[in-house]
């Protein structure tokens, strides 16, 4: 006997894996069918009952889905003890229960029995299921978990068996036939086995004869449920009709006319993804509006409440200004004030502990009455990342208990409890939960209504309105905002697909095919008569808005900064700050490691230094901060003594002495003129701002030791909020659109880089043309052309413009520190991050200082772990302890270097521009470093060449005064620093140290109201001074014309400082410093290959990894070459290289078998002896090269993994101790695989496989023999070809070797290639088709160096768009690499600086052209550079053989040439 049963319940559970005994969690039947069938199909019974709900209701979401009403099964259904009876005598009767995911159904009716305490062995029956993986695989619908096939639906497995839909599911009757029909055919088809079944084996015969056909419905009458409950509900609002009359109407809308509105429930673009509204948005809104206040409720975050309140006091301030201006002037004031209301949506689950299971729960809005319920919400917001997080941040009711002082609550939208529970769970368990928050909060509690016109919200008003009635609780009106005007919809809609990487052709709705969308495009900012005209039936909803506006009183967050308490020895305590919280200890002690700090600094202290010292001092305890210096001295100091190394200062700080005393900076501001003032204005208190840099190794370390001393609760990293940029929002939205790729790739590609479509849409022509030069101004039209257009493109661009700008993630600040005095959530919130075991403040960098959080800036700086690993390389190569601190400051090798633009891998000195203008300059003093360093910047770079002349007496040095000589010396008369407008701006007009640094932010940030007013001071000053008026307004014009680009000379010392250290170890020790530098960027193989260049440039051999030499990094071996580092190739970890190195104290591996004997092989496993075979590891070990130890013997097993597994063997007989009968320890001997005999790879493999592990060629590159081909006889690189557009109409030249080909077949039998040409630096697939391939095709050989020109043309012209396609490319000629210099070299130029024309650098070229005589021309060009004289002379008599041997020699002997 087959029982085939169905029931439709009250929803579903929250935990599916719950007993049958836990009556909360599986929900109620409300009606069950059943079939009870032999085992032939033959029909025995069928039975259908609705379920009375007795103690219990339907819920909303539940009717919608099977029909059936609470007041349907009150009315027609049956007492459950009755049908339990019925269906148990059922159960009685069969073998096997049967259904659809009929799991869920017999848990649903094995709760429903234990309610009742009714025997039954329902849990004990077998089951048998039409919903398995047999029918998945049967019905092979694409979309389920792990790429398998999806478990069909009932509908869907009818389909599939009987090529017609069922469309009746969800009422039991209709599901238990299409069941019923769906099994037996399974069992026809003989889906289900013999043993399964349980029946003979002649069973399925028997069956298909009785069942020769497919089976049929038994053509049962179904009922319309849901019609049925809606002719009930129409009867019952008939019987209880009570309609508000029309006069009530009336009176309610002019009643409301003199109430205010003021939304509270608003999210912000911090509901990451959620919402398109800025605060400034929301801030506009309610300006615009006349609100008098407006809230911030944004879901599980705080992120936007600082900007929140910042913002509308912005607001207030300006309006409060504007409203007096007018009062003054005898008119109203005309501005409004607006209330900031702090809030926000949390989700408030059953356990925020709990993470075995997931539970969302419900989102209720929170509100700070005041301060106070400020800081509350706050710790919750952070508990609910720091102990809650989820899948989303969540609390629960114990975490509500402890804060809820302060806070007024709304019961949420309807993803509320009390809403959700009335559509999901049920009217009687909402009202329990509405009562639980009624008797928490009180009359702080208000039963939140919407109106969005939805049919869902509608049944929850109506059951919100009764509880308010019932419980004398109070209704406020709201309208879930997510964005500000009704046509922000549709981009709103883009932003949620956005988030949940879905397309806005997906259907809205719940489960698999289906997204999430708000229904409709009411979620508006609505403005007060919307609002008023949505509840004109229930006016007390309106008017009690302003009751929860008026509960809360106006706060401000910012605050001055806190600084954690620092301890000081006892003897410098004094008792007065323990009574008023001054700092008089403090700075006592600050006082006294000062001028210790002082005296190991400069020994006997001079007057000068004294009196610098008690200044600083002095504006250090005006400030109130000596604390600051405290800790970060303390942390410095800890850093050191760590072995991590500290920077020498950055940024104004290293204008400190105090600083430098106490060893925080590390270069002395006396002798550089570096200002205190720069960094801390004595005129004004405001905080001391020190940033610092650590080795980038050492960083975290003192990150820990700060943790450790304040504790982590009181350190934090800041968090940062990643924004949609132009391109971005162009893409993303794309994808959402379905706009294809390419399209989305090409408009995108349109926007000028930097720049954003807020600055191109909008905008006049004439503001277009001064924002963007000639060639952008081109992408610019076209990009406004095609978002004028009403195709799939211009709705692209439209909505990309409105979602430019949102919050799409956020990250962590790479180098900020928040430390405070106490916990930090008792200050700000906070949240946690994937990348991060720290607290992250919900507050960005931008604001966290005014928040009153003191900020430390950890850098991690690369080139300190550069320096740091040169001394250790030097150490141990020569036994030489190097002290960077204290390198000469006039080494003259360094200068050389400098003198040379030898500055490739030189801190903040290798770019091509600054290598040629170092040889322009020649610097032969630190402050030529310093200055380039400052000059070298957009703006001051038109200075340099001055610069320069003005160094070689080439450029007269002139001053405007006399006294300005003193100051402007050391740079040849320019200004170049800022501190250079100070102290003269303090020595020719007089101003005061804090005057002198206002002056120079004016002219900095271009602050002309200021520049106004300083501009009298400094002329009135200069001419007391006995300075000439015209001279003083000419040196204010040159210094408004400078100064904006005038640099911090404090950070230029320190980075110079940095720069210098660099080239003195790259000038001292190359090949120690260049393993140095490719060992800190081991992770970069770009910048690997770019460095290995340069080795080979500075004549350093680069050998490839070895066993028997490298470690984890770059090293250099006993014959000063540099070894690669294991670290640096794939596969190879850092316990593998740890083991290969700490094994090889024993001595040198011999070979493989040796290798794998003597490491640890769980450190080192297959993949890294691969790895470290191709990469050339054990090329030291001659007995064997790289193609044998892949070599199979046709066991499916190669060499080298027979080699592992012999080590593994060996070593597994070495632990067993196998101890014989004398004691003794057996050996025994387990013999070397053999070597397999096999040929050699061939160059070109060779270096494909280290390729392949490393990322780079090492032992060479297949274009090394034809880099004088490539440099002379090529305009392009293969990069170039990814920015075609900015090569039309061009033909390009460029060589390269083709590593990959591909001959193909278009539909219509034509050939064509995609073939993939690289070069030294990138590669490139091309596509070849018609007559080109035809005539190139035979070069198209792998491994092949060709030498190809081809022509950029313009893209097709697309007839119904007539829009241009992406350019397309003319191959016009093919040509091996080899052939190319014989080929295209015609003449050969000898260029000669007139000064070089000597007899022994004639002698050289003579010798070197006599022994490459040929047939090719010869000139010479020799020049005068100063005089600009040159002459062009062709040899008559002498000709030349243009090959690589002639040009090689010319640039080893510095002779400079041009070929053709």
């Amino acid at each position: 006997m087959y029982l085939i049963f169905d029931t439709e319940t009250t929803g579903l559970p929250r935990d599916w894996n719950a007993p049958i005994t836990d009556g909360d969690n599986w929900p109620r039947a409300i009606q069950i069918a059943w079939q009870l069938h032999d085992d032939m199909g033959n029909l025995i019974e069928h039975q259908d009952y609705m379920i009375r709900p007795d103690g219990f209701d339907i819920p909303y979401d539940a009717e919608r889905i099977h029909g059936i009403s609470t007041e349907l099964a009150t009315r027609d259904g049956a007492p459950l003890g009755e049908v339990l009876g019925l269906f148990k005598q059922a159960l009685e009767k069969t073998k096997f229960i049967v259904g659809q995911n009929v799991g869920f159904d017999v848990n649903i009716m094995g709760a429903e029995f234990h309610r009742l305490d009714v025997h039954n062995h329902l849990q004990e029956l077998s089951v048998l299921d039409t919903c398995t993986e047999v029918t998945a695989q049967l019905c092979q619908i694409p979309g389920g978990r792990g790429g398998k096939f999806k478990l069909p639906t009932l509908t869907e497995l009818h389909k599939y068996l009987f090529a017609q839909p069922f469309n009746e599911a969800h009422n039991a009757t209709a599901d238990v036939e299409a069941t019923t029909r769906c099994f037996f055919e399974l069992v026809r088809r003989r889906m289900f086995t013999q043993e399964q079944l349980d029946v003979p084996a002649d069973y399925f015969e028997n069956f298909t004869e009785v069942n020769p056909q497919p089976f049929q419905l038994i053509g049962l009458k179904h009922i319309n449920l849901k019609a049925a409950s809606d002719e009930i509900r129409r009867a019952l609002q008939k019987a209880d009709k009570n309609d508000i009359s029309r006069e009530e109407i009336k009176e309610n809308i002019e009643q409301l006319a003199k109430v205010d509105f003021v939304h509270l429930h608003n999210h912000s673009q911090f509901s990451i993804l959620q919402s398109t509204a800025s605060i400034q948005d929301l801030v506009a809104a309610a300006k615009k509006n006349e609100m008098p206040g407006v809230a911030i409720t944004d879901t599980g975050n705080m992120m936007g409440a600082f900007h929140f309140v910042k913002a509308i006091t912005a607001h207030n301030t300006a309006a409060q200004k504007k409203n007096k201006e007018l009062e003054e002037e005898g008119l109203a004031p005309t501005e409004n004030f607006i209330k900031p209301i702090v809030g926000v949506e949390l989700n408030v689950c059953l356990d925020h502990t709990n993470k075995s299971q997931k539970d969302n729960g419900y989102q209720i809005v929170f509100i700070a009455k005041n301060k106070n319920g400020y800081h509350n919400l706050a710790k919750m917001a952070s508990l609910a990342y720091t102990d809650g997080f989820y899948y989303v941040p969540r609390i629960d009711r114990t975490i509500v208990e402890r804060y809820k002082e302060d806070l007024i609550v709304l019961t949420g939208n309807l993803y509320g409890e009390v809403p959700s529970k009335i559509l999901n769970v049920g009217e009687k368990q909402a009202e329990e939960a509405f009562l639980w928050w009624k008797e928490t909060f009180n009359d702080d509690l208000y039963l939140e209504i919407m109106r969005h016109g939805q049919e869902d919200e509608n049944r929850v008003n109506q059951v919100l309105i009764d509880f308010a009635q019932k419980h004398e609780v109070k209704l406020v009106a709201t309208n879930n905002t997510f964005y500000i005007n009704k046509s922000d919809a549709d981009a709103h809609d883009i932003l949620l697909c956005v988030k949940d990487g879905e397309k806005v052709a997906t259907p809205k709705g719940r489960g698999r095919g289906y997204r999430y969308g708000l229904p409709n495009d009411e979620y508006y900012f609505k403005d007060a008569e919307e609002m008023k005209a949505l509840f004109k039936d229930l006016p007390d909803a309106i008017s009690n808005v302003q009751e929860v506006v008026d509960k809360i009183e106006p706060f401000t967050l910012a605050r001055n900064v806190l600084l954690p308490a620092f301890t000081i020895p006892e003897e410098f305590l004094v008792a007065e700050d323990k009574t008023d919280g001054g700092k008089r200890g403090e700075n006592k002690y600050l006082r006294h490691i000062t001028y210790e700090g002082a005296k190991r600094r400069y020994g006997e202290l001079s007057q000068t230094v004294i009196d610098r010292l008690d200044f600083e001092l002095s504006v250090i305890e005006n400030t109130g901060y000596p604390g600051y210096f405290l800790i970060v001295e303390d942390f410095i100091r800890e850093a050191r003594k760590m072995g991590v190394s500290v920077g020498p200062g950055r940024g104004s700080a290293a204008g400190s002495v105090v600083a430098y005393c106490l060893w925080i900076t590390n270069i002395d501001p006396l002798k550089y003129d570096l200002l205190f003032e720069r960094f801390l204005n004595p005129d004004r208190v405001s905080m001391p701002d020190i940033d610092i840099d650590f080795d980038d190794e050492g960083r975290s370390r003192v990150m820990d030791y700060v943790i450790e001393k304040y504790g982590a609760n009181q350190v934090a990293q800041i968090i940062t909020y990643g924004t949609m940029a132009a391109k971005s929002s162009i893409r993303d939205t794309a994808r959402v659109l379905d706009l294809p790729l390419g399209d989305a790739d090409r408009i995108a590609k349109l926007i000028p880089n930097m720049s954003k479509l807020n600055k191109i849409f909008g905008q006049s022509d004439a503001d277009l043309k001064k924002k963007f030069r000639s060639d952008d101004l081109v992408k610019v039209n076209e990009l406004i052309s095609l978002s004028e257009g009403n195709d799939l493109e211009g709705q692209t661009l439209r909505q990309a413009h409105q979602l430019e700008g949102s919050l799409r993630n956020t990250g962590i600040h790479a180098c900020g520190v928040i430390i405070t005095p106490d916990d930090i959530t008792n200050f700000v919130p906070v949240a946690t991050a994937k990348d991060s075991d720290l607290y992250v403040t919900q507050f960005d960098n931008s604001v966290v200082e005014e928040a009153g959080l003191l900020k430390m800036d950890f850098l991690g700086l690369k080139t300190l772990t550069l320096i740091k690993d040169t001394v250790k390389l030097v150490k141990i190569k020569h036994d030489i302890d190097l002290d960077p601190d204290n390198f000469p400051l006039d080494d003259a090798k360094t200068y050389e270097l400098f003198q040379r633009g030898d500055t490739i891998g030189i801190f903040q000195y290798e770019s091509p521009g600054m290598q040629k203008h170092m040889q322009a300059l020649k610097p032969t003093v630190f402050e030529d470093l310093i200055a380039m360093n400052a000059l070298y910047r957009p703006g001051p770079m038109e200075y340099i060449p001055s610069f320069i002349a003005r160094k070689h007496g080439d450029e007269e040095i002139t001053y405007d005064l006399a006294d300005m000589q003193e100051y402007l010396e050391e740079t040849y008369g320019i200004t170049v620093y800022q501190e250079q407008v100070m102290l003269l701006s303090q020595k020719l007009a007089g101003f005061s140290k804090g005057d002198a640094d206002v002056l120079r932010k004016a002219m900095g940030k271009k602050i002309f109201a200021l520049l106004q007013k300083l501009k009298p001071q400094f002329l009135d000053g200069g001419e007391k001074n006995g300075h000439p008026r015209e001279i003083l307004e000419k040196i204010w014009k040159d210094w408004e014309a400078f100064a904006a680009y005038a640099f911090n000379k404090s950070h230029s010392t320190c980075y110079a400082w940095i720069a210098y250290q660099t080239a003195y170890c790259k000038a001292h020790y190359p090949a120690e410093y260049m393993a140095a530098v490719l060992s800190n960027n081991m992770n970069d193989i770009k910048q690997v290959t770019f460095f290995m260049e340069e080795c080979r440039r500075m004549g350093l051999e680069v050998l490839g990894p070895d066993v028997n030499e490298s470690f984890r990094k770059f090293t250099v071996n006993d014959r000063g070459a540099i070894r690669f580092g294991m670290g640096a190739v794939k596969g190879v970890g850092a316990n593998a290289v740890k083991t290969i190195v700490d094994c090889r104290a024993d001595g040198p591996y011999r070979s493989v078998f040796d290798l794998a004997k003597r490491i640890d092989l769980r450190a080192a496993n297959k993949k890294a002896f691969e790895s470290l075979a191709l990469a050339g590891g054990f090329d030291s070990f001659n007995v064997t090269h790289r193609a044998q130890y892949f070599k199979d013997e046709g066991d499916g097993i190669t060499f080298l993994e027979k080699a592992v597994k012999y080590g593994a063997k060996f070593q597994e007989n070495e632990n067993s101790s196998q101890v014989s009968l004398f004691g003794d320890a057996s050996e025994v001997q387990i013999p070397e695989p053999i070597v397999p005999p096999c040929e050699e790879w061939g160059t070109m493999e060779k270096l494909k496989r280290e390729k392949d592990v490393v990322g780079i060629y090492i032992s060479g590159h297949p274009l090394d023999d034809f880099k004088l081909e490539m440099d002379n006889f090529c305009n392009a690189k293969v990069n170039n070809f990814n920015y075609l557009n900015d090569f039309l109409n061009r033909e390009l030249t460029f060589g390269g070797v083709i590593t990959d080909i591909q001959h193909r077949v278009s539909k219509n039998g034509k050939g064509w290639a995609a073939f993939t040409v690289e070069d030294f630096d990138d590669s490139f697939e091309f596509r070849m088709f018609g007559e080109d391939y035809l005539k190139f095709r035979h070069f198209l050989i792998p491994n092949s160096f060709v030498h190809m020109k081809v022509f950029v043309k313009e893209g097709w012209v697309n007839r119904d768009t007539g829009k241009k396609g992406d350019p397309r490319l003319q191959f016009n000629s093919f040509m091996q690499l080899q052939d190319v210099m014989e080929t295209y070299g015609k003449k050969l130029t000898i260029n000669l600086d007139i000064k070089d024309v000597q007899e022994q650098k004639i002698d050289t070229i003579k010798e070197i052209l006599f022994h490459h005589r040929g047939d090719q021309s010869l000139h010479f060009y020799v020049f005068e550079p100063k005089e600009q004289i040159s002459l062009h002379m062709p040899s008559r008599r002498k000709k030349v053989r243009i090959c690589s041997e002639l040009l090689q020699l010319l640039e080893q002997q510095n002779i400079n040439y041009k070929l053709n």
